[in-house]
């Protein structure tokens, strides 16, 4: 009851000019921890007719990146349209939109449409990041929005060595699970009738950890099947700098347990599947859902993972590196009336609030925009587009990308390059290339000169940090997450 003056307040105060009907409907749905195994097929086994069907329908950008390879500073680039490195959340726990000036006073991606005469609906995993009701009420019409959380875990007998590291195949109801509940939600809202233009944001939990998704997931698949990924090499690690070995964990989780630990990561790989494909039907659900109403053909549709995932290369499982399997992001577009394309365009997350501003043909927001408009690659996928896309980890951690190569520079100084012709996975590192200098200058230019000093937050891999020898970070304070 208490929503409704508000609202009412809102639309008297915005200009009838941005209450047009016709003014196109936004759908986000960001999935968590979904790397490009399914989008690129780089794991055919796994299984997403429904992310499949979008992908024949959108424009899907192969090259496109996180701006930070963790959820919460992640999430807090899109909504907002700024770096990291402008707003000083890097991390997990980094708690960006009450310490970070910046992000305190700005208005982020759905209070902004909310402000130009939009409805915003949002449920499920957004900003991962406890926020006040009042701003609340400012991003979501629907405020307070049901969050949920990671859960349902697995027992006790299904855990290896944690709670979040369980593999078990559900038997409760489906609605056990948040990811479903909030789908129905949005189910709900595109069932309703809408005279103002809509922003509706669906973030689901899965495929993170826990590994736990309805039985039926985990049977349309044979564990046996599973191997590992083609992107993991023993050895992998001889030629990368202290720095970006530091930020891996050796795969020492999987050991000690009945299971070897080789076939514990084949099984693991198995239970990504699972929820991967788990999350594909919710999404296929809020499609359909989409497809089969009124605004079907006046809705752009946005679908994206926050950051991408090492399923076992380069000795990690989790993200939280500058490499591609961490940074690289499922990503594609729908806008209506156009057909599958791709576009090798190296877009990353803080383009999506400008480029959702231009396509709605709405005011840009009082704060500058880090990211850049992509509203004429979605006109053109051959289109020109300058900017590499930047991915930091913490202060000096930086990871720039275009379309040929990858440059990393690690506080140090230490670099790596690869390059993607002749190296897809990253096998080989060539900063030390004499011929190639001329490509590290070119990408080193895309560096910041100046890092906004850190939030805080946890580090994702325990580490000695006395042992690190490297110039002083604020990450020196932090006490590493175990």
């Amino acid at each position: 009851m208490k929503r409704l003056p508000l609202l009412l307040s809102l639309v008297l105060a915005i200009p009838a000019s941005l209450l047009a009907a016709d003014r196109p409907n936004v759908v986000m749905i960001c999935v968590d921890d979904m790397n490009a195994y399914a989008a690129k097929k780089q794991y055919p086994l796994i299984q997403t007719p429904a992310i499949d069907r979008l992908k024949a329908q959108s424009t899907f950008f192969p090259n496109a990146a996180c701006n930070s390879p963790v959820c919460n500073p992640s999430r807090s680039s899109f909504f907002s349209g700024l770096y990291p490195h402008t707003t000083g959340a890097y991390l997990n726990g980094s708690d960006g939109w009450n310490r970070s000036e910046i992000l305190k006073q700005i208005k982020n991606l759905p209070e902004h449409f909310q402000a130009n005469g939009y409805v915003t609906w949002g449920a499920g995993k957004m900003l991962h990041n406890q926020i006040s009701d009042e701003r609340e009420y400012a991003m979501w019409s629907n405020a307070p929005t049901y969050q949920g959380g990671f859960g349902p875990f697995g027992d006790e007998e299904h855990q290896y060595g944690s709670r979040f590291r369980s593999i078990q195949g559900w038997t409760g109801p489906d609605t056990d699970f948040p990811d479903v509940k909030n789908a129905n939600g949005a189910i709900d809202f595109l069932q309703e009738e809408h005279e103002m233009p809509f922003f509706l944001f669906y973030g689901l939990w899965r495929p993170h950890s826990p590994y736990t998704a309805p039985g039926r997931f985990f049977d349309q698949y044979d564990e046996s099947d599973f191997d590992f990924p083609p992107g993991r090499l023993e050895g992998d690690l001889d030629d990368v700098p202290e720095l970006g070995r530091l930020l891996t964990d050796g795969l020492h989780k999987y050991e000690g347990f009945d299971i070897p630990r080789e076939a514990l990561i084949k099984r693991f790989l198995w239970a990504y599947a699972a929820n991967t494909s788990f999350a594909d039907w919710n999404v296929g659900r809020v499609l359909e859902a989409l497809d089969n109403s009124p605004y079907a053909d006046n809705t752009i549709v946005v679908f994206f993972s926050d950051n991408g995932f090492h399923n076992s290369e380069k000795e990690r499982w989790g993200k939280a590196t500058l490499w591609d399997l961490s940074a690289c992001i499922s990503m594609m577009v729908r806008v209506p009336g156009q057909q599958a394309r791709t576009s090798p365009a190296t877009v990353s997350l803080v383009d999506l609030y400008p480029t959702l501003v231009d396509y709605c043909g709405i005011p840009a927001p009082d704060h500058k925009l880090d990211g850049h408009s992509f509203v004429p690659v979605l006109e053109d996928p051959t289109a020109s587009w300058a900017y590499p896309a930047f991915t930091s980890y913490g202060v000096e951690y930086a990871s720039v990308r275009d379309t040929a190569y990858r440059y990393i520079r690690y506080p140090d100084g230490s670099e790596e390059l690869y390059e993607y012709a002749s190296d897809p996975w990253e096998f080989t590192n060539r900063s030390d290339d004499p011929g190639l200098e001329p490509v590290k200058e070119r990408l080193r230019q895309y560096i910041p000169a100046e890092w906004a000093p850190s939030t805080g937050g946890r580090l994702e891999v325990p580490r000695d940090m006395e042992k690190v020898m490297r110039p002083p970070t604020p990450w020196d304070h932090l006490k590493p997450n175990s």
